[in-house]
């Protein structure tokens, strides 16, 4: 990728060119391209890679790896290696319904009191009568922890441990300077579903002690690293020789021999609020190696070796939401003895040829970095206080590396955590939160280039349509289907929580609208026939349970919340609030649009659009505020920073309010988010960062940018805290970044429309824009230098930058150049 590094001198050091010198090469090269983004031979130290001088001391310094469905946390820790090992269906109790059916005859009445403005009233009504039995959903859990406890370890003279998200391998190095040397390397590989870890050693041998520390409750780490205003990272104190005491194994959990060289470790999931547990699990590690290899008292022992592979498969018993009758030993058998029969380096090079495609199909730079040379825990330290484009692109680009590696084709859609959790009780069970988590765990994979990795969330909502049609029929007596602010393994549909939470009844027309965009990305022509059933179903369960607003504004819902927010009447329950309009605004538009293209009968189609006319329209209230309820109460609200910003959902992820057609309601939502301000919950200051930029203020943008990046709100690891941890925060903050850089919105691409003064010069390549377009872009001094897109050949785009308004028609080849 090309260096175009525009407006300042790099840090003078032996060897290194001038930032000048840099910027003069590439943009010579980019000038003298077709295209004008010919690639450069100028690479940046330790590009795309998070680096280390320590081991990790705790869970959100480890680095994390994964295939989608298998996840591992690599500690590289010298005396014991600690390996924190997830399997993504791995989650509490058993196949379940929490559909209550007093709901549906308590709907009138809790409609009546929220319509009279008794809302404790209707709050405690719907407590009692509208929550789904149980109350809580299942957790997504852990495999607990392998621990390698090495024969006579020492302080290293050197070490450093590394993840390449080029390469999705992690290695650790430590010598003692006596020629001593170890270096180990793990991947976790989506082709042989397995977890590999391999100990090469120079001049000394290899001995250690290998032992399962089964699932277990973990602390949450946002109580021990404290609140919005704190570093997130501890100062330094390293333990080179910190080890962990090996518990006794869970009840029902057993490690055996296994055959020559493996070790099997079994167990059972752990039980739901009201429901057993239902799965078995199993994990085998086999190893291959030229020293000695036996099996005693349930650890593995290798002694005498220079070489050393670890091969670590893991699986449930669940088949799907439905059945758990799977047979993981089984399974684990055949994957590791499989993998076995390869060599390490056939192992890895099938682990690269299935990874790197996927990583490698976007580029991005950002210019100048403050400090290239500097650890990773280090650049986030310094992050909120130095302009540092280099550590924003390499959270891009980390964020990316985590979707390849938590949502896969065929694996569980990524959940709150992706698939790294070190807990049985994770933070809110580590489950799907369909009031924003979920969605904005992938609104970065198809303008991203990842596209494939979104097959997950389209199995979810199929099998959520399934389950919510009883919930939809049992609680509301309607057509169609409905999901509520959370679901989990068992596909559970029912309101949770309480109803200041959970009795908001638009998860499932939230997710149906991000189906959509995956189509507006891909074209795919396969995919309308797919997504059309889920989008119709939504849209009935809409269509039936909408209610007139008694003051004649519209159709409205009732009974809902804004997500999470309270109102100034002790409560969040209410009618009609907007985020509820402008979703189901959404879900009718592409109902529509989806159902002409397979053609569904006109009469459907036609009440659908009436429907859609007579929604409640958004409005501003008196503080010139986009209002978040019907009524004009945000000024009121208990909470002024609050961490939803449901209300602004019209301005992103939608464009329903935008900067071309909607300039009043615009002034309006920037009201409101001045007043939310910009800092959140990780995941709700990415949503601000996503929302400045598609307003088109990139300055202000960048700053949002700034302390999602910083050591408040990202741990030495790079995963976003909440805190604790929580891996929307990691995408919805690649998003934003792209939404400063390309917009494609309202059938027109917006070139740089929210560039900050910060990022003078860089270039992208291989964005995605909606019509299954390809964007590369390069620009200098705050200008566009190069704009190359791809696409079907003769389809016309309309690009727009800073003022510039052009059609451009893609050649035969597929290409088209816009110049300024």
């Amino acid at each position: 990728m090309s260096r175009d590094n525009a407006g300042a001198d790099m840090d003078r050091r032996p060897g290194h060119p001038s930032r000048r010198s840099v910027l003069a090469a590439s943009t010579a090269l980019a000038l003298a391209s077709t295209s004008g983004l010919a690639k450069t031979t100028v690479e940046k130290t330790r590009k795309n890679v998070l680096w280390y001088r320590q081991p990790a001391r705790f869970w959100e310094e480890a680095l994390p790896l994964g295939n989608g469905r298998l996840g591992a946390m690599v500690f590289g820790r010298v005396a014991q290696e600690r390996i924190q090992i997830n399997e993504d269906t791995l989650w509490s109790g058993a196949p379940y319904s929490a559909d209550n059916p007093q709901a549906y005859g308590a709907l009138p009445e809790v409609r009546q009191l929220i319509a009279n403005g008794k809302y404790a009233a209707a709050t405690d009504l719907a407590s009692r009568k509208m929550m789904g039995q149980p109350l809580h959903q299942a957790a997504y859990g852990t495999l607990g922890d392998l621990l390698l406890t090495f024969d006579g370890a020492s302080k290293p003279k050197h070490y450093e441990r590394q993840l390449d998200l080029a390469t999705a391998i992690s290695t650790t190095r430590l010598s003692s300077g006596n020629g001593h040397d170890t270096v180990r390397e793990a991947f976790v590989s989506a082709p042989d579903q397995v977890i590999v870890l391999r100990l090469d050693a120079r001049e000394c041998l290899i001995g250690f002690d290998l032992s399962w520390h089964g699932p277990r409750a973990v602390k949450v780490p946002g109580a021990v690293y404290g609140g919005h205003d704190e570093k997130l990272t501890p100062p330094v104190t390293t333990d080179w020789l910190m080890t962990e005491a090996i518990d006794p194994l869970p009840a029902g959990a057993a490690t055996v021999a296994d055959g020559a060289g493996a070790l099997l470790c079994t167990g059972r999931n752990e039980a739901g609020e009201s429901t057993p547990a239902s799965m078995t699990f199993a994990m085998r590690v086999k190893v291959l190696s030229d020293g000695q290899v036996t099996v005693e008292e349930g650890r593995l022992k290798v002694r005498g070796a220079k070489t050393v592979t670890l091969l670590i498969a893991a699986a449930t018993s669940f088949v799907t939401y439905a059945d758990v009758s799977g047979d993981p030993v089984a399974r684990v058998r055949q994957q590791t003895e499989a993998a076995g029969r390869k060599s390490y380096s056939a192992l890895k090079q099938a682990h690269l040829a299935d990874y790197q495609p996927l990583f490698q199909s976007v580029s991005l730079d950002l210019g100048p970095e403050a400090a290239d040379l500097a650890p990773t825990d280090h650049w986030v330290q310094a992050a909120a206080t130095t302009d540092d484009p280099g550590l924003q692109a390499l959270y891009f680009q980390y964020a990316r590396y985590l979707m390849i590696s938590s949502s896969r084709p065929g694996t569980q859609a990524a959940n709150l955590q992706g698939i790294w959790n070190e807990s049985t009780t994770p933070p809110w069970g580590s489950k799907y939160t369909i009031n924003v988590n979920t969605e904005m765990n992938y609104w970065p994979a198809d303008p991203a280039g990842l596209g494939v990795c979104v097959g997950p969330l389209i199995r979810l909502v199929e099998e959520l349509a399934v389950t919510g049609a009883r919930t939809a029929k049992t609680m509301y007596g309607a057509r169609g289907w409905v999901a509520h602010h959370n679901t989990d393994i068992w596909r559970a549909t029912a309101p949770i929580d309480g109803p200041m939470w959970g009795l908001w009844p638009c998860g499932g027309a939230w997710l149906c609208n991000s189906l959509w965009d995956h189509y507006d990305y891909s074209r795919d022509d396969a995919l309308p026939a797919r997504l059309y059933p889920l989008m119709k179903g939504a849209a009935l369960f809409c269509m039936d349970t909408l209610i007139e607003d008694p003051k004649g504004r519209g159709l409205i819902t009732s009974p809902s919340v804004s997500p999470e927010n309270q109102h100034p009447f002790g409560s969040s329950v209410c009618a009609g609030p907007a985020m509820d309009r402008q979703i189901i605004r959404d879900l009718f538009a592409h109902t529509l649009a989806c159902g002409q293209l397979v053609r569904d009968e006109a009469g459907f189609l036609a009440q659908l659009k009436q429907r859609h006319d007579r929604l409640a329209p958004d409005r501003i209230g008196q503080g010139g505020q986009l209002q978040e309820w019907l009524e004009d109460w945000d000024g009121a609200a208990p909470e002024q920073q609050h961490r939803h910003v449901s209300h602004l959902y019209a301005v992103y992820p939608s464009d329903q309010i935008n900067v071309r057609d909607t300039p009043n309601l615009i002034h309006a939502a920037q009201t409101s988010l001045a007043v939310r301000g910009d800092m959140a919950t990780g995941w709700g200051t990415a949503w601000r960062l996503c929302l400045w930029a598609r307003m088109g203020e990139g300055d202000h943008a960048y700053r949002v940018l700034k302390d999602l990046v910083g050591p408040q709100r990202t741990y030495p690891n790079l995963f976003d805290a909440h805190p604790p941890f929580q891996i929307d925060g990691n995408f919805g903050g690649a998003a934003g970044i792209m939404e400063m850089l390309l917009q494609s919105w309202g059938g027109e691409i917006r070139l740089l429309p929210a560039l900050p003064s910060a990022w003078t010069s860089g270039e992208v390549r291989g964005l995605r824009a909606r019509g299954a377009l390809t964007v590369d872009l390069a620009w200098r001094a705050g200008v566009l230098t190069a704009c190359q897109l791809k696409g079907r050949a003769g389809q016309a785009v309309r690009v727009i930058y800073r003022g510039t308004e052009r059609t451009l028609t893609l050649g035969p080849d597929g290409t088209a150049v816009f110049k300024v």
